[in-house]
């Protein structure tokens, strides 16, 4: 392992570590390179990531999420795939809009230095000008801390999305082949990820795709220093011994990661199978030991096996209209994953289409209607998260209602809120015709309005986005969630808001807006009071962004602790443990070491104790099952 001694000695240049796909899209290249990212930082390294997506848009933020899934959304703003998700939540940092490079982005900047004369005349071609602002941009990049310490990252990750042997990716393969030789040998290499697939009817691994990605890879001037290969089951080492033969890479370079019980498990078998030692040795980054210390990586190792080991089971609904694509609601159902584990539960989340809900359909397919219905109604808490446009909205409206009158856990965000603010205005307060001015524009009662300032015309870049603030407003369930601090940073992204000419009103009749900007014109956080509702809230913002494994996000979690029953017992432990508390806030290493100590108790017993997210200044309550 690397000393402080170490850095402070040795001016040490970046490492870049590229990682491509084979066969197929989808493969897990965004699993992979935030695994390689997350033992780099055990080791003690900086680490920052870049996703690469060769698409012609600016960015993902007009995409539909049946598209590409979820759209990203950064504290600076930043529309992104959801790969900078998944490298946000292993590694912990905080990534900025650059941090996405698209071949729009690259082409938007190439034309616009053109256009001002940069290149002196010039004809401007692909070969150098794209290739070489592509390399810029990187190496700009990957100097931008991305953690709270301010330091500068030593190593990159470097995911370019697609095939290899697409034509949009071709600019960028071009650019890292000349790329490699911009820099030292001992600063760059590839990681190679294929797939292995073992048709069931012979059960055989077939090693004829990898080879042949790995030879469209080599033809482009890219040679793998690392070969992942991906399978359903483990593959055996004649077929690894295969593969180093036709690939020309070393047997102990070809590392098999097989279907597993979570993505959690991914960084643990590429340690096992000796990634830092290669990565080590290959960057010369001081990092390869013999022996690893006894307790490295254990908080991931934890985790894992947490999330392997529990057993008892909540059931959450999701009312949405993108239900056809998991990937769609990808940071929400990882944000119920940590706050499922932190409740000592296993999360069975169900998908509703929300139109299923509606009233037409029960006249059309009333199978459909009755099936939707019942998920719902056996559920132990509903959600109902963002989206956009009219189709399913009364469908959300119908579970809200169906929420508020059975007193059942209820979590809406962003659009969510919206309709639960429709909701209670038509049902609660009469006003039968409340709407929003996206679907009725004529509406005597537009509860919910546009944003003229975030609505300029334009579809991209134009919302509400990235990190804001929320002051809170007398006390709430969601304030002693967050540890009765008095404003929270979250991240937005929205074009309508509560209308704050009804906002008394709605308050008078019950529904209290617990949380605003700083303006107070912007309502950011309802709530029904725990005497009408034990857990009737909604967000604004999109509290999902920032969750993370080990400190899950107090809006879930207050959801997870309703479904199960344990809300008000955490809530009354935790307000004990912060008077009590001499120093009002845990370190990693506590949090962490309560999840050490529940894996050992894995029949999940009244004894057993959750992590404590590190957005609560208290030490950790007991919740029992």
């Amino acid at each position: 392992m690397r000393t402080d001694a170490d850095c402070e000695n040795k001016e040490e240049e970046m490492k870049y570590i590229l990682v491509t796909g084979g066969v197929i899209s989808g493969i897990g290249k965004g699993v992979i390179a935030s695994s390689i990212g997350t033992i780099l930082k055990h080791c003690g390294l900086h680490v920052t990531s870049i996703k690469i997506d060769p698409y012609i848009n600016i960015d993902a933020g007009t995409f539909s999420p049946f598209e590409h899934g979820e759209v990203f959304v950064l504290d600076d703003g930043g529309e992104v795939d959801l790969d900078l998700g998944n490298y946000e939540r292993f590694l912990d940092v905080t990534l900025h809009r650059a941090n996405n490079i698209t071949t729009g982005k690259i082409y938007q900047q190439v034309i616009e230095c053109e256009r001002k004369g940069d290149y002196l005349g010039k004809t401007v071609q692909v070969v150098p000008h794209i290739t070489d602002a592509i390399q810029e941009w990187v190496i700009n990049v990957a100097k931008v801390p991305v953690t709270d310490d301010g330091k500068e990252p030593e190593v990159c990750i470097i995911e370019l999305g697609g095939t290899i042997g697409d034509i949009e990716g071709m600019p960028f393969v071009e650019a890292f082949r000349q790329f490699q030789f911009r820099v030292s040998h001992e600063s760059f290499c590839c990681v190679h990820v294929s797939l292995v697939p073992q048709p069931k009817s012979t059960g055989e691994s077939k090693t004829k795709p990898t080879q042949a990605s790995v030879k469209e890879l080599r033809g482009s001037g890219l040679s793998p220093d690392l070969i992942v290969c991906r399978s359903e089951m483990p593959i055996i080492d004649e077929v690894k011994q295969k593969i180093s033969n036709f690939c020309h890479v070393k047997p102990d370079r070809v590392i098999c990661i097989h279907d597993c019980t979570s993505t959690y498990r991914v960084p643990l078998m590429l340690e096992e199978q000796g990634l830092i030692q290669f990565i080590g040795e290959r960057l010369q980054l001081n990092i390869a030991t013999p022996a690893r210390p006894k307790k490295f990586m254990w908080k991931w190792r934890d985790l894992a096996d947490r999330h392997d080991n529990v057993r008892k089971v909540v059931e959450i609904a999701l009312v949405g209209k993108y239900t056809q694509l998991e990937d769609a609601y990808a940071s929400v159902t990882k944000a119920l994953q940590h706050s499922a584990l932190f409740v000592n539960r296993r999360l069975n989340l169900s998908y509703i289409e929300a139109t299923s809900l509606e009233e037409a359909t029960k006249i059309e397919n009333p199978v459909k209607y009755h099936q939707a219905w019942q998920i719902l109604c056996r559920s132990d808490g509903v959600i109902v998260p963002g989206g956009f446009g009219k189709r399913g909205m009364e469908g959300k409206i119908a579970a809200v209602t169906w929420c508020r009158t059975t007193r059942k856990p209820f979590l809406g965000v962003c659009l969510g809120l919206q309709a639960a603010v429709i909701e209670f205005t038509r049902n609660v307060m009469n006003w039968k015709d409340a709407n929003t001015t996206e679907i009725d524009p004529e509406s005597p009662y537009p509860v919910v309005i546009d944003m003229p300032e975030h609505n300029s015309g334009q579809m991209g870049g134009t919302m509400r986005l990235g990190k804001r603030t929320t002051i809170f407003h007398g006390e709430s369930i969601l304030k002693k969630l967050y540890g009765n601090v008095g404003s929270i940073d979250e991240r937005h992204r929205h074009r309508y808001e509560v209308n704050p000419e009804f906002v008394d009103k709605i308050e008078k009749a019950g529904l209290h807006f617990v949380g605003r900007d700083e303006s107070e014109t912007r309502m950011e956080i309802m709530e029904l009071p725990v005497s009408t509702h034990p857990y009737f809230v909604a967000t604004q913002y999109h509290p999902e962004y920032i969750s993370r494994p080990l400190k899950p996000s107090p809006p879930y979690l207050g959801l997870l602790l309703a479904a199960v029953g344990k809300l008000q017992p955490y809530l009354n432990n935790a307000m004990a443990s912060n008077t009590t508390s001499e120093d009002g806030e845990n370190s990693d290493d506590d949090i962490v070491g309560i999840l050490r100590r529940n894996i050992s108790n894995v029949s999940l017993s009244a004894t057993s104790t959750p992590v404590t997210p590190s957005h609560l200044s208290v030490k950790s309550p007991t919740v029992t099952d």
